[in-house]
């Protein structure tokens, strides 16, 4: 038993005595290994490369708050548009005519308001009363020329052009199928059941009362095959001078135009002022309501800051379109070398022929050439095919008049002296404006 226990002891101090050694081998030879303690210093890795860019980064940001912000070159282009804007806006407030928004209990406009004129009556009409009043005109006709007053009538009263070309072509058909077989009754005679006729003439307004003028009656004839006749519109046979008379009605009946208020220029004169570019314009110059203006008004405070942004042309040129939409009407005054001031009415898409005419009507020597120049120094075309509202000329502007240097002068040695340049009428009833 002892010695069972001593070969145990034996046997754990074997495996306890650590790794073995030959006997031939020199212990010098073999390294030193030292355990490092607890208290030694260890030795520290490199950083990997995400924890390099989240230290980077946290630098910059404390560097950010330490040093003030610099500005990009975007920021530099954009305040300098800016102060290019702004400028732009002063000097354009100080050469320009101001134009102040009309208010609803305005007392006082540079015009009374929009009015128009009747071609058929020559009376003077309100935009509200233009229409009813040119159809009570048209009707009126009836009793001195019904075809005239019905072909008024068809291109007045019925507003898609495209049914009324379509009517006018079928009923300019009926005629010639008479013109060119006056013999032949079936010609001479539509069935008003019709579906041609009922979807693309008897629908438009006018032209039954225009046959009838033409001589068509209603009468009802047989059908064969029918117990009861159907209702047909129905020419009697014409001689040699009535279809030639008919033929003249057609004619006339293709270049019918609509019968259209005429716009009012309400010319005045006025003396030489300084006040020449202030206008306080009538709701009615506007295509907006009055709570659109008033909303119009509170948006002018943010125009700089939106003009500031970087925009391109193309940008610039859909907001100047919608800007000049806004206009129906357009109020100008045309400075003449003696400083009177011509006034008159446009609508805002009339072109600069309508300007250059309504000048010529005013002058004594409308025969006498001149130019109009508009602000900034630009010179008006008289054969220049540009609407009032391209030309930046709403909702209003104060043109001035020159007179042709030659032709002055070939006056000036004539011997001829002019004591006015307006009509007698237009000055009789000149006025000053406050």
């Amino acid at each position: 038993m002892k010695k069972f226990l001593d070969d145990i002891k034996k046997d754990v101090k074997f495996k306890t005595a650590g790794p073995g050694k030959k006997l031939t081998e020199d212990s010098s030879s073999r390294p030193h290994v030292v355990q490092s303690s607890s208290k030694q210093q260890q030795h520290r890795s490199r950083p990997t490369e995400g924890a390099q860019r989240a230290g980077a980064a946290a630098l910059a940001r404390i560097d950010q708050h330490q040093k003030p912000k610099g500005y990009t070159s975007q920021d530099v282009i954009r305040n300098q548009v800016k102060r290019e804007l702004e400028a732009e806006a002063e000097a354009t407030a100080a050469t320009h005519e101001s134009c102040t928004v009309p208010v609803k209990d305005a007392v006082s406009h540079s015009v009374p308001g929009i009015y128009f004129t009747c071609p058929l009556t020559g009376s003077m009409l309100t935009k509200i009363e233009r229409e009813p009043c040119i159809k009570e005109a048209i009707l009126m006709k009836f009793a001195e020329d019904p075809v005239e007053a019905s072909i008024m009538m068809i291109h007045t009263f019925n507003k898609d052009q495209e049914k009324v070309k379509g009517a006018v072509d079928i009923i300019s058909k009926y005629i010639d199928n008479i013109c060119k077989n006056p013999t032949e009754e079936k010609y001479r005679k539509i069935k008003v059941s019709n579906k041609i006729f009922q979807e693309r003439v008897s629908c438009v307004e006018g032209c039954l009362e225009y046959l009838q003028a033409l001589g068509f009656e209603r009468t009802m004839l047989p059908i064969d095959g029918q117990d009861d006749g159907e209702e047909f519109l129905r020419l009697a046979e014409q001689d040699v001078s009535s279809l030639e008379q008919l033929e003249e009605k057609r004619d006339q009946l293709k270049k019918g135009e609509p019968v259209r208020a005429q716009l009012d220029r309400q010319p005045q004169a006025f003396r030489p002022s300084s006040n020449a570019t202030h206008f306080d314009l009538p709701i009615d110059f506007y295509n907006l309501t009055l709570e659109d203006l008033k909303r119009e008004q509170q948006l002018k405070s943010e125009i700089v800051e939106r003009n500031a942004m970087l925009r391109t042309k193309a940008m610039r040129e859909r907001e100047e379109q919608r800007e000049r939409r806004k206009y129906n009407y357009t109020l100008l005054r045309v400075r003449l070398p003696d400083g009177v001031l011509l006034q008159g009415t446009f609508l805002a898409r009339e072109r600069v022929a309508a300007l250059y005419q309504f000048v010529r009507q005013s002058l004594v020597d409308g025969w006498q050439p001149f130019e109009l120049v508009v602000p900034g120094g630009r010179k008006l075309k008289e054969d220049e095919d540009v609407p009032l509202n391209e030309c930046n000329l709403v909702p209003s502007a104060v043109v001035t008049l020159s007179w042709d240097e030659a032709v002055l002068a070939d006056i000036a040695a004539a011997g001829r002296q002019r004591t006015s340049v307006l009509n007698p009428d237009l000055l009789e009833n000149i006025q000053t404006l406050s």
